[in-house]
């Protein structure tokens, strides 16, 4: 799973490869079990599980892969297409999503559909999310540093809190060191996320529109935010 949540965080995917994608997605979360959770608790605690089990397979491109990448920007104009990008990939998303759903739909959908696509949607649109702030750090030369489960634990209090990233002590996993503060607010943050994409399950395609518009609007907000905070903090010497 963790590969193919790397694969949906591209920014450059073609509809169709996002959708096949999608599809795979869900087919893995289908496996994991998801499709029984039908209490909003157990699906929460599922989706933390395994947000933090793919935040480490989440590919984050160094400051100069990134130039490399958009030649000829600077600072504050290759924040923006990064978070133009990742906007648009969880539009994507959406859009795929809400795709699938009104294929369910006009199928007569089992009860197992919509958490396991609700699921899939909530962890790519996250590990996209995640992946934009990793680069924004990148961009303002506040890299994360340390060990790649320390990386990764960062990444998802980053998100969770929708700021820059703050040190924090070393860990051995994700999962194992994120505290039970960070754990909870890693919840209430995917609550939210998970409940806007409950727009995904509407008849036919208005599903796909109103997911792609809400989830474009939501990843916007998350990067302006992330920026900001950056932009206020004073970049290492050198």
């Amino acid at each position: 799973m963790g590969r193919t949540v790397a694969a949906l965080a591209s920014d450059d995917l073609e509809p169709a490869g996002r959708r096949k994608l999608m599809g795979r997605l869900a087919g893995e979360v289908r496996d994991r079990g998801v499709g029984r959770l039908f209490r909003p608790g157990a699906a929460l605690r599922w989706m933390t599980d395994a947000v933090t089990d793919v935040a480490p397979h989440i590919p984050v491109r160094d400051l100069e892969t990134l130039r490399r990448h958009f030649p000829g920007l600077d600072d504050d104009d290759l924040a923006e297409r990064l978070i133009r990008n990742a906007s648009r990939a969880t539009a994507g998303v959406g859009a795929a999503g809400g795709g699938v759903a009104s294929i369910e739909w006009v199928a007569a959908p089992t009860l197992l559909s919509a958490p396991v696509l609700l699921a899939a949607e909530t962890v790519a649109v996250v590990a996209i999310e995640i992946k934009l702030i990793g680069e924004l750090h990148e961009v303002y030369r506040q890299p994360i540093t340390g060990g790649v489960p320390e990386r990764a634990m960062k990444l998802v209090e980053s998100w969770s809190g929708r700021r820059g990233v703050n040190p924090l002590v070393p860990g051995v996993g994700v999962a194992a060191v994120l505290g039970t503060a960070a754990r909870k607010e890693l919840q209430k943050t995917l609550l939210s996320r998970f409940g806007r994409n409950l727009t995904t399950m509407g008849p036919m395609l208005t599903g796909a529109a109103v997911a792609s518009y809400l989830n474009r609007r939501a990843t916007r907000a998350v990067g302006d935010k992330v920026r900001d905070d950056l932009r206020k903090k004073p970049a290492p010497a050198g």
